[in-house]
């Protein structure tokens, strides 16, 4: 896979910042009375109730795609403030009591210097797809000694490639000095089979040789809170 830095998650003008969270929560968790887990279940609905008021979040379940996380939670807010009360609120849920975070992302929405196409850049809360790909990346450093008008023609070819799968909707995150990774990327999609296809072509482009790293690969099933955690015991909470 390769970077498309053709498209950020918010509106033009506005950045904000993205946080990905996904947490593994282990069997001993199971095992627990269900009145005990359906208690754990509410206080981390109600945490994630509290931040959507005002802010963008979003859940995923990953039972069956991921064998070391079952819950992504996806947070977008215009500063840090708000996401680090979110995690604190979550931390103090019985659920966070027994589970981990298995992999954590943060990046900063801005606009691209390599689309002159205008996007609707803001999360609309209907226009979810059925799924989410999402990995972090990393360029190489041979990507920055290029000039930029060589970079551009690189990016557009890589871009008019992205263009042919209509089904696939790209975001693009900056994390350059927040986080380890350069970029966070996420693919919304209805149909992983052409996100797949689209990954193969892409890799026989000319940008795919500065890419440097672009895992792990996560794969979510777009949820309601309620339903994602539902599917960690497989009873309603």
């Amino acid at each position: 896979m390769d970077l498309p830095e053709c498209a950020t998650l918010l509106a033009v003008g506005r950045r904000s910042f993205l946080k990905l969270t996904f947490i593994r929560v282990p069997p001993e968790w199971r095992r627990r009375d269900a009145a005990e887990r359906a208690r754990d279940k509410q206080e981390f609905i109600a945490a994630c109730r509290s931040f959507s008021d005002e802010h963008f979040l979003r859940t995923y379940s990953l039972v069956g795609t991921r064998g070391d996380c079952d819950l992504m939670v996806r947070a977008v807010a215009p500063t840090l403030d708000p996401i680090h009360q979110l995690h604190v609120l979550l931390n103090q849920s019985g659920l966070m009591h027994w589970a981990e975070i298995s992999h954590s992302y943060l990046a900063m929405t801005k606009e691209s210097v390599y689309s002159d196409e205008p996007m609707p850049l803001e999360p609309r809360p209907g226009s979810d797809a059925r799924y989410l790909i999402v990995y972090p990346m990393w360029k190489k450093r041979e990507w920055y000694l290029l000039a930029p008008e060589e970079r551009m023609r690189i990016m557009r070819g890589h871009i008019e490639t992205g263009k042919r799968y209509t089904g696939i909707e790209i975001n693009t995150a900056y994390s350059y000095g927040l986080d380890d990774q350069e970029f966070v990327v996420s693919f919304n999609a209805d149909e992983p089979a052409e996100f797949l296809d689209l990954v193969q072509e892409l890799r026989s482009t000319e940008s795919s040789a500065y890419t440097e790293s672009e895992t792990p690969i996560f794969t979510c099933i777009s949820a309601t809170p309620e339903r994602a955690l539902d599917a960690l015991d497989g009873e309603a909470g």
